[in-house]
């Protein structure tokens, strides 16, 4: 059983906040500092370029995709961590359709986040007129999976709403009809229990600055299946995905299973960094958060509910199809967030008019949750957020 004060304990929340954008960035958890220390002195800074060898520091791609991968149901060495999220959906994308050559429509749904509809729209034009990125509500994914579709592409949970996709059920008829999967888990990993290997997902990648606490900037992973990982192709043929990368030939030999999906240099420091963060994990369970997300959640909307009318419920009700946030549609939604904001209640925004919160029970409590239901009520009760500073747009939403 998950001790989720003793989880609370172990990350620097400053005084006064409540913090619920865990969802964009997790906080910092205490034993970073003194990682990043040790890693900057004793490692960079004593053992100078030895630290490759002597510090371990080639190894932490795969060392840490293992860890993550405990959390998403990966077999072991199926995934590593490098590089940025939009690389890894690139690279995930590019090597699902070199495995159905015949087939040019890579189907995904305007749930999906933006980035990733980005990065595949980007690399079908690189490829020719013939390619087509088909982009469908999510509620219609299923009726269009065909046997046109060489490459489903979608993410778990939807990042405005929470809304969840039916992993294993949509990749079941994903083989059914011939179609690759690739799942985007940025809001799964850390948020909610997944099974990959028991959905028998082909691809999928995730970020670390989330749920998982690696900090901003934290490196993304990719899991590709061991059924897979010898036969895929990685499109960005980088130096440390090379099967001999100190042996400098000028041709690319890909490495072996999924070490070949490495790209470029590990950035050590964020490494160290998220080697630290998932030391926390360490001490819970999945099945664990994903009850107390649940509870949290639930009581949050209904305190919400209850008390601000004129705040409608964006994210579906039933919490097994919710991942560990909760959106809010208002108009003037923007302005509220930064009236919360400056009262101590961290949210984001989502265009045109969601407010939403995440909730990560690593170290949100009950009393945190009530806490930001009786602000949120003040605010939008007596139109605390009727003010121009409020509605002044920042750069980061």
């Amino acid at each position: 059983m998950t001790d989720f004060k003793a989880t609370k304990a172990m990350f620097e929340l400053p005084e006064g906040i409540l913090y619920l954008d865990g969802n964009s960035l997790g906080p910092l958890p205490k034993a970073v500092d003194a990682r990043l220390h040790q890693t900057a002195t004793q490692e960079w800074g004593q053992m100078l370029i030895t630290g490759w060898n002597k510090a371990g520091w080639m190894g932490l791609p795969t060392g840490l995709g293992d860890r993550i991968g405990r959390l998403i149901g990966a077999e072991e060495g199926s995934v590593v961590v490098g590089d940025t999220l939009s690389i890894k959906v690139y690279q995930a994308v590019a090597s699902a359709l070199e495995l159905n050559p015949n087939r040019k429509v890579v189907l995904s749904d305007n749930g999906n986040f933006p980035s990733d509809l980005y990065m595949a729209d980007g690399l079908l034009r690189s490829l020719g007129a013939e390619y087509e990125l088909r982009v469908v509500a999510p509620e219609e994914v299923a009726e269009n999976i065909t046997e046109e579709i060489a490459v489903l592409m979608l993410t778990e949970v939807d990042y405005r709403t929470g809304r969840m996709h039916d992993m294993k059920a949509l990749t079941e008829l994903a083989h059914a009809n011939g179609v690759v999967t690739v799942w985007d888990l940025a809001h799964s990993a850390g948020a909610i229990p997944v099974d990959l290997a028991g959905c028998n997902a082909d691809f999928a990648v995730g970020c670390t600055y989330k749920y998982l606490n690696g900090g901003p900037g934290a490196p993304a992973f990719i899991y590709v299946a061991p059924r897979l990982s010898d036969r895929v192709r990685p499109a960005l043929s980088g130096w440390l995905g090379h099967e001999a990368p100190f042996a400098f030939d000028l041709d690319y030999r890909p490495g072996s299973g999924i070490e070949r999906m490495r790209v470029g240099t590990p950035p050590v420091l964020q490494m160290a960094a998220l080697s630290a963060a998932m030391d926390v994990w360490d001490m819970a369970e999945m099945a664990d958060v994903r009850a107390k997300s649940i509870e949290l959640t639930e009581l949050f909307i209904a305190k919400v509910e209850a008390t601000c009318p004129g705040l409608i419920l964006a994210s579906t009700r039933d919490p097994a199809q919710r991942g560990s946030q909760v959106s809010f549609h208002f108009a003037e939604g923007y302005a509220a967030m930064q009236a919360l904001i400056a009262r101590g209640v961290i949210g984001d925004f989502r265009a045109p008019d969601i407010m939403r919160f995440g909730f990560t029970p690593l170290y949100v409590d009950e009393n945190d949750v009530e806490q930001a239901a009786e602000i949120l009520a003040d605010i939008i009760t007596n139109n605390l957020w009727d003010q121009p500073e409020y509605k002044i747009r920042q750069r980061v939403t």
